[in-house]
């Protein structure tokens, strides 16, 4: 009887191969037939899985934004119940920083991807979405004065903006050499005190 093959896993795999061409040679050498070679399978196998190279690379953002969030969720569990806002919010945030070896790998294919998707907005429809909801969730963590002049909400809202706009910046500079993990925690926890006297 032959094995029962799972699509989810079997498109994991071939965008994990997508992935490491990517890291390797930049997203300019991806092609069905470098991700068939280097996930070990036939061209016809991406492309069963995969009809285009845009839903390939979809997926393949998708899978590195759930690793993402899978380093994000563990960081604030690590934590335990009921964190003051201004950890929980640095937690969050130092977690998106491309800190470690994992997380760098993950950085330099996702800061491709949000290349290429500048110039394929379509084949990204949730990252639009996803940055509204993460905006709003760290503006829910920002201190409120106690009684909000009008206007107060978007007053957090742009602040939230702002700081996850830094945060993004500091992962290009720690991409690119120019920061140390050091340098980039220490301007965030400038920014987060600023927010937090």
């Amino acid at each position: 009887m032959p094995r029962k093959v799972d699509p989810r896993q079997r498109r994991t795999l071939i965008a994990d191969a997508l992935m490491r061409v990517a890291a390797d040679r930049g997203l300019e050498a991806v092609s069905l037939r470098h991700v068939a070679a280097e996930a070990g399978v036939s061209a016809g196998m991406v492309q069963h899985y995969f009809t285009t190279k845009d839903e390939m690379m979809a997926f393949a953002l998708s899978v590195v934004r759930d690793r993402g969030q899978a380093r994000v969720e563990a960081a604030i569990a690590a934590l335990g119940a009921d964190p003051q806002p201004r950890l929980l919010l640095r937690t969050l945030l130092a977690a998106l920083l491309p800190l470690d070896d994992a997380a760098r790998e993950d950085g330099r294919v996702a800061l491709a991807f949000l290349s290429w998707t500048a110039l394929h907005p379509a084949a990204a429809p949730g990252l639009r979405p996803d940055t509204a909801r993460l905006v709003e969730f760290i503006a829910g963590l920002l201190p409120r004065p106690p009684a909000p002049p009008a206007g107060r909400a978007e007053a957090a809202s742009d602040a939230a903006a702002g700081l996850l706009a830094l945060v993004e910046g500091l992962g290009v500079y720690l991409l690119g050499g120019q920061y140390t993990p050091a340098q980039a925690t220490a301007a965030l926890d400038h920014q987060l005190d600023l927010l937090f006297a």
